[in-house]
């Protein structure tokens, strides 16, 4: 990506602000259950306390499949309608300002990753110090605010994070499925001693593989897929195993990635006595299963919502190779290729499971 420019303080409040453009953009939008579209739209005005950021590269995920679908909460609950600007997991550079930055916010040209959720700050919730529960909680590209998918994104300036320079092209759009892996282990309190189940190989899974790698005496990945498995193994799992053959009571710390259902069974099976699950994974299907179980083997469940005070030390693993976006990157498609990127998606994979969809190819 390449260095970013220093803006002196005492530039001119233009070389500060930046110029914020007019006109229309591009935005991909699902359009309906099943339907999609590269529109044109026009840019995003100007607010008070917002910058414009231009869009590098946009992930889509499982949660964006099931918008397509229709099967997200967000849709049947009605804070999602069509057409729809998704886009979570995102990255670009700062254009410009509506207004003169506070300090320390990023210079005009600098790049920046996006957060999701973007708390109020002033409710109950935010002044516990718990985002998340915010009262009037946004969600960039979810509900509330436009996705990253478009060729400029209007956010609050509080809800960008910098890169620094240097920082590796494609691992900006990871950033955001991995607060999540940080928000998980900080909650389960990993320990150097710790024997860890990963269960699942998609984007989330491979992330918490490679992080309990560095920070663990053990990690071990439960999948199904076979090229998963094998690229957890690359990723640095001690070994790897398929979800039926998984050794039992063997693990300290489960972290639960999958999103199914018959997962959350599976992971009590690993667990020891007085272990950690963290259910990173969002399942959508009940399970059975004995309560008395998570009494009687002093089980902690923890349920991860988000990592949404983890972006400052999460773009910082990224930095020191502690996470490795390029083997988790399977496709990156240009944004007009926005129906095959789902179609890509819908298919499952045999191989790396991150699909982008670049906002430069035809822009610069």
């Amino acid at each position: 990506m390449g260095p970013t420019k220093a803006t002196p303080e005492d530039a001119p409040d233009e070389a500060r602000q930046g110029s914020w453009p007019a006109g229309r953009m591009r935005a991909a939008r699902i359009t309906g259950v099943g339907r999609t579209e590269l529109a044109e739209v026009p840019v995003p005005g100007p607010a008070p306390g917002t910058a414009l950021v231009r869009t590098r590269r946009a992930g889509i995920c499982g949660t964006d499949l099931e918008i397509l679908h229709g099967t997200s909460a967000f849709v049947r609950d009605g804070r999602i309608t069509f057409p729809h600007v998704f886009g979570h997991e995102w990255y670009g550079d700062v254009v410009a300002y509506a207004d003169e930055p506070p300090p320390g916010a990023p210079r005009v040209g600098d790049s920046v990753v996006g957060r999701t959720m973007v708390p109020c700050g002033r409710c109950p919730a935010c002044h516990a110090q718990r985002a998340q529960m915010c009262e009037q909680l946004s969600e960039t590209g979810l509900y509330g605010l436009d996705g990253g998918a478009a060729d400029y994104v209007r956010m609050p300036v509080h809800a960008l994070t910098p890169l620094p320079a240097g920082f590796p092209e494609p691992a900006g759009a990871l950033v955001e499925p991995a607060v999540s892996v940080v928000e998980a282990y900080t909650r389960a309190r990993l320990a150097f001693d710790d024997r860890i189940a990963v269960v699942g190989t998609g984007t989330m899974g491979l992330l918490a593989v490679q992080f309990a790698a560095h920070h663990a005496a053990r990690v071990d990945a439960v999948g199904i897929d076979e090229a998963g498995l094998e690229l957890a193994r690359r990723c640095g799992a001690a070994a790897v195993h398929h979800a039926d053959a998984a050794p039992e009571g063997a693990y300290s710390l489960i972290v639960e990635a999958s999103g199914a259902a018959s997962a959350f069974t599976g992971a009590l099976r690993l667990a020891e006595r007085g272990a950690r699950i963290a259910m990173v994974g969002v399942a959508q299907q009940p399970v059975t299963f004995h309560p008395g179980e998570l009494s009687l083997q002093g089980l902690d469940i923890l349920g991860i919502q988000h990592g949404v005070a983890h972006y400052d030390r999460t773009v910082a693993l990224f930095r020191r190779g502690i996470l490795d976006a390029a083997p988790l990157v399977g496709h990156t498609l240009p944004a007009e290729a926005v129906g095959e990127a789902f179609a890509l998606l819908e298919e499952g994979r045999s191989g790396p499971p991150k699909i982008l969809l670049d906002f430069t190819a035809e822009r610069d």
